[in-house]
């Protein structure tokens, strides 16, 4: 039954790939209103929404937004199947320590978020949505489909029963904890010999760089990027060891949100959820994704926003996709900059594409970089460079750059350069981070 219902899934998201635009909109709008009127009656919070008159019909506009904070707060009542929030952190953090993800309350699997947006987080997944979510992995990923049988070499902080079930005959499906110690990585590798390489972009930096100095032979036919942003500086990188373009999935908490096409453009899953943009900028073309997903059921996910950037591609994609396409994954509001403007004074946030393209423009010998913004006057620049005789001229080509962008439109900060600190390997790499409270940079920065 579970692999009929993944096939079931597998085809249905290939047919609708190929939906007209105006078909797909009718389609989606259709899935969205059953969706809605079946959480009314399954959900006790919406239930209750509904009687004390909130919600008068299936129209997504009369629904509150949710958020990380206001899920948690309401967890057992938001959830269908009676799941206890004390209960499933409890599964889900002896999971983590024990580093076995096999448990679940019921037939239901638990997952703990990585929390990088300020606190924890639990997912809830169903049989049922187990088997949706890897059909619909299965037909937007794999390179040939069902042809030929592949190797998958999957890279996470924390396994769960959600991607173990992708598994079947033509699918081999090997777990790498990212916990463990890179040697281990490689050996493992070299013995497993992927067709797919599925890990943050980090870590497929590090994977990139054995295989450049011959440390490690592997040639896998697709290579799939997650959990981080991909930065320019990784993926050129990337791409010239193992001479092919890098995929990206889009995948939090909140869901299976999306993938690269066959042309390495990022489209939302629009046949999984539907989208509201709240736009950032005067173009219409930054804007924070306000997610409601009508696919899942167990733990529904309704008006969820994201604080996550995400920017519009301004030309159609060649694929044809009817689903929106997406430029680039900025990354969290979180890591803004904040500067004061000089023309009318006001603290203004810096997007970091700005700041990241000022980077990695200034030269090749820059290999791996990190920008912290400490205060509304400093921000630090660690650098690793290929060759140490040029760093002076690299970090002076960085200076120029920012300098360049900054003094356009913002009182300049202190621009001071250290060593270059290497990441926590447990943690996600961000290269561009504020580390500023903001309430206290909004009450005293000037």
């Amino acid at each position: 039954m579970k692999l009929m219902n993944i096939l079931k899934n597998y085809l249905k998201v290939k047919r609708i790939q190929k939906y007209s635009p105006e078909k797909f909109r009718r389609w989606q709008n259709k899935q969205l209103q059953k969706h809605l009127k079946w959480i009314n009656t399954h959900s006790p919070y919406f239930e209750q929404l509904k009687k004390n008159d909130l919600l008068k019909a299936p129209d997504l506009a009369q629904y509150p937004f949710m958020n990380k904070q206001i899920m948690m707060e309401n967890f057992d009542e938001l959830n269908t199947k009676g799941v206890g929030k004390e209960e499933a952190f409890r599964v889900a953090i002896e999971a983590e320590e024990n580093r076995n993800f096999s448990p679940t309350i019921g037939s239901i699997t638990v997952g703990l978020s990585s929390g990088t947006s300020g606190n924890r987080g639990i997912f809830l997944v169903s049989k049922e949505e187990q088997s949706a979510w890897a059909g619909t992995i299965l037909a937007k990923l794999l390179p040939n489909g069902f042809k030929s049988k592949e190797k998958i070499a999957f890279f996470l902080r924390a396994n769960s029963n959600l991607y173990e079930s992708v598994r079947n005959k033509k699918i081999e499906f090997a777990f790498y904890d990212l916990l463990d110690h890179f040697d281990t990585h490689i050996k493992r590798l070299e013995e497993y010999q992927p067709t797919i390489l599925a890990a943050p972009p980090s870590m497929i930096r590090q994977i990139a760089s054995a295989v450049s100095e011959n440390k490690l032979s592997i040639s896998p036919i697709k290579i799939i990027t997650m959990a981080e942003v991909l930065d320019p500086l990784d993926e050129s990188f990337i791409e010239s060891v193992f001479n092919q373009k890098i995929h990206q999935v889009y995948q939090c908490t909140e869901g299976f949100l999306g993938c690269s096409c066959s042309h390495g453009t990022i489209h939302l899953n629009e046949d999984l959820v539907y989208i509201e943009k709240e736009f950032l900028d005067n173009d219409r073309t930054k804007f924070y994704p306000i997610v409601t997903d009508f696919k899942r059921r167990t733990q529904p996910i309704i008006r969820y926003r994201l604080n996550d950037i995400l920017t519009l591609k301004s030309e159609p994609c060649p694929c044809g996709s009817p689903m929106l396409a997406i430029e680039q994954i900025e990354g969290r509001m979180d890591d803004l900059f904040i500067l004061k403007n000089k023309h009318n004074g006001n603290l203004e946030h810096v997007f970091p594409d700005f700041v990241r393209r000022a980077c990695i423009s200034a030269s090749e010998n820059l290999k791996e970089y990190i920008v912290m913004q400490h205060n509304p006057h400093d921000i630090e620049v660690q650098c690793l460079v290929f060759d140490e005789t040029k760093r002076q001229r690299t970090e002076e080509n960085i200076r120029t750059n920012l300098n360049a962008f900054f003094q356009q439109y913002y009182e300049s900060p202190k621009i001071t350069f250290r060593a270059y600190q290497e990441n926590d390997r447990t943690a996600k790499l961000k290269r561009i981070k504020n580390n500023m409270e903001v309430n206290k940079v909004v009450q005293s920065a000037f």
